[in-house]
This record gives C-alpha cells, sequence and structure tokens, in this order.
C-alpha cells in the first residue's frame, strides 16, 4: 500500500501520533482500531531511530513479550512499511521514539500512542 508522504512534525508528540497513525494505515488487516481488548496477547516496545529525512536508521527491541514472541517482527514490519516518517532535522537529538505495540488474540496491533485518547 502507497502511503501520502509524511507531514514534516511540528515536534516529538506531533511525530510519535503521525508515525502511530501510518503504521495502521500501511498495515490494513494487520491493525485494528477499536478499543484494546481488556486481555491482550503480546505488548512488545520498540526504540526506532530516525535518519534526518525520517527514514528508520535502526530498531532496537526494549521489551520482548514472555509469549507470541513473534509479535517483535510484526511490529519490526510494520515500522519499517510507514516509513519515512517526515523530516525530523529540525527536532532535538537524538531522533528517536519508543511505541508499544498492543496486540489482540487474532495477532493485529495497535500502537499504544493511538489508544490513549
Amino acid at each position: 500500500m502507497k502511503l501520502a508522504p509524511p507531514d514534516t512534525p511540528r515536534n516529538w508528540t506531533h511525530a510519535r501520533e503521525q508515525a502511530a497513525r501510518r503504521m495502521v494505515a500501511a498495515s490494513p488487516g494487520l491493525s485494528y482500531s477499536d478499543a484494546s481488548p481488556p486481555m491482550l496477547l503480546a505488548i512488545p516496545v520498540l526504540t526506532i531511530e530516525l535518519n534526518a529525512d525520517g527514514s528508520v536508521r535502526d530498531i532496537d527491541v526494549m521489551r520482548y513479550p514472555s509469549q507470541a514472541r513473534d509479535t517483535v517482527q510484526l511490529a519490526i514490519q510494520a515500522v519499517r512499511r510507514a516509513a519515512p516518517f517526515g523530516n525530523v532535522s529540525r527536532l532535538p537529538r537524538p531522533w528517536k521514539f519508543n511505541e508499544t505495540f498492543l496486540f489482540n488474540e487474532q495477532r493485529q496491533f495497535k500502537p499504544m500512542t493511538l489508544d490513549r485518547r
């Protein structure tokens, strides 16, 4: 799926929200947007480091789930599908942010950034 070019983020809050929306948009059928279930299958946490142009420089796993460890790879693939995330060269360094992925029983994800509303 081809995404529209990303906006230039105004701040890191905007950058994280835009990245989360792009991850969902780039992963139809692999993500969900309704309320998260009370019991989640897995909750991997990634640190996503960007280049100045918003392309992915590196992805580190900050938290592996105790079960359904394959969801880590699903989350990494979602990040790569959604990139680039907009020019971050004017934002404070380091150009990185954390995202928590909430996986349901169908192995569909929702970035926690979008679950806080």
